[in-house]
């Protein structure tokens, strides 16, 4: 049924305006289409990130979205750092944190916010 179907991601933000300068100008991601000021597509690799308006934007407390940069999780942190990204640290069992990046045996991720609060990540997997 849909193991073999593409999947998209949603992300619900409070300002479309806001959330086009995070998306498209820190994250680089491009617009592939649009419905005025409530929702934007964007194709980031074979994926599509749906962002739309919401009252409930940031209100999920897990990670949304995970981007796998390949091997060089450390330079794709640097970059975006240099875009003014915040990094978060957390307590993770089993893994350590090496600047910005959480490292487990062969895993490496660095979670990041939005600005609505939404938890974004870039991983190696």
């Amino acid at each position: 049924m849909l193991g073999n179907k593409d999947a998209a991601t949603n992300i619900a933000v409070r300002s479309i305006g806001a959330a086009r300068k995070f998306y498209e100008g820190t994250l680089g991601l491009e617009p592939v289409g649009s419905q005025g000021e409530e929702v934007i597509a964007y194709r980031s690799g074979k994926s599509t990130l749906f962002v739309y308006r919401s009252e409930y934007a940031g209100t999920n407390k897990a990670t949304a979205v995970t981007w796998t940069v390949g091997d060089d999780v450390e330079g794709e942190v640097r970059q975006l750092k240099e875009k003014g990204v915040r990094f978060e640290h957390y307590d993770m069992p089993g893994m350590t944190l090496k600047g910005d990046v959480h490292v487990g045996g062969d895993m490496k991720v660095a979670w990041f916010k939005d600005p609505d609060g939404n938890i974004l990540s870039i991983a190696n997997g």
